[in-house]
């Protein structure tokens, strides 16, 4: 069942030396040459090693700056491929209808003596034609055609922990694809997709809200309303408040996801809103404040101001 050996071989530390060998079918098959003076490379059996492993199948949920925030429970619907449940996986009819291999004679291998770089070497592969199961089959499966595996829409139910952030990913174990011909399925990874809060901005863990402030509220100080995560915070301007200042809100932020325990802040940047447009009366309100003592600022409080101001132009 197997054509001539290719010319190329590739020879691989401590001896080992790999051989591509052409099946009948034009796929390719590696044999490993083994034995105590190569180090084992290969197993005894040559047998495949370990149940397959099915793909994973990746999916996205879109989720609220709330839900994010406090973590909730969701569902997602999605295609995945799943073991035929009429063969079980093994793509035969009935799950029965096999036969033994008649390239390796139920071994599930073939071995070849080829010319290796020291000399003739015995090589050992996996059987191509029964992949090998050391059995083939007989009739397949009139439900998946001998596949052994058949695509469905499921659903599931998984926790979304407080904290997670746009773009990450939550695992669920066993719910990707199911492989041929049995063995372990995949898992499934649901990508999250956060909805923007209308009013604050996230920055990991830590919220930010730009809260424009009138010209009276920033000189006089006084209570104003904030958003949070929770509702509506009422919030204490001290007087004499300044264009970029920033006022914390310890603990008002949201949990981290990788430090337990942990919760953000909520940041608020304050900038002082300047009139374009006034009445008479508004400007001569303004007028009579022009020369007041401590309307205009001294160079010493100039100084002080744009150096805490600094960072913003850097």
């Amino acid at each position: 069942a197997l054509d001539a050996l290719e010319k190329s071989r590739r020879f691989e530390g401590c001896g080992k030396i790999e051989v591509h060998m052409n099946t009948e079918d034009g796929s390719i098959t590696d044999l490993q040459f083994f034995g105590d003076f190569f180090g084992g490379g290969a197993s005894s059996s040559g047998r495949r090693r370990g149940p397959a492993k099915g793909q994973n199948v990746v999916s996205e949920i879109e989720i609220s700056f709330e839900d994010a925030a406090f973590g909730c429970e969701r569902e997602i619907t999605f295609s995945r491929i799943e073991t035929c449940s009429t063969c079980h996986g093994t793509g035969a009819k009935d799950g029965t209808a096999f036969t033994t291999c008649p390239t390796c004679h139920g071994s599930g291998t073939i071995s070849q003596v080829v010319q290796g770089f020291f000399g003739p070497q015995e090589a050992v592969g996996v059987c191509p034609q029964c992949e090998g199961e050391g059995k083939v089959i007989q009739q397949n499966c009139g439900y998946c055609n001998g596949e052994g595996t058949q695509r469905k829409d499921e659903t599931v139910s998984f926790h979304i922990p407080a904290g997670v952030q746009e773009g990450m990913t939550l695992t669920v174990k066993g719910k990707g694809n199911a492989p041929r011909r049995g063995g372990i399925a995949g898992d499934l990874q649901v990508v999250i997709q956060e909805i923007k809060h209308p009013e604050l901005i996230r920055d990991g863990s830590d919220v930010i809200y730009n809260m424009m402030l009138d010209v009276p509220t920033a000189t006089l100080g006084g209570a104003v309303e904030v958003p949070t995560i929770t509702g509506r915070a009422r919030l204490n301007i001290p007087a004499g408040t300044q264009p970029g200042k920033v006022l914390r809100l310890r603990g008002k932020g949201l949990p981290s996801p990788d430090n337990r325990g942990a919760v953000g802040d909520e940041l608020i940047n304050i900038m002082v809103y300047i009139p374009e447009q006034l009445t008479d009366e508004e400007r001569k309100a303004f007028e009579n404040l022009r020369d007041m003592p401590n309307i205009k600022p001294s160079e010493q409080t100039s100084h002080r101001l744009f150096s805490k101001l600094k960072h913003i132009f850097e």
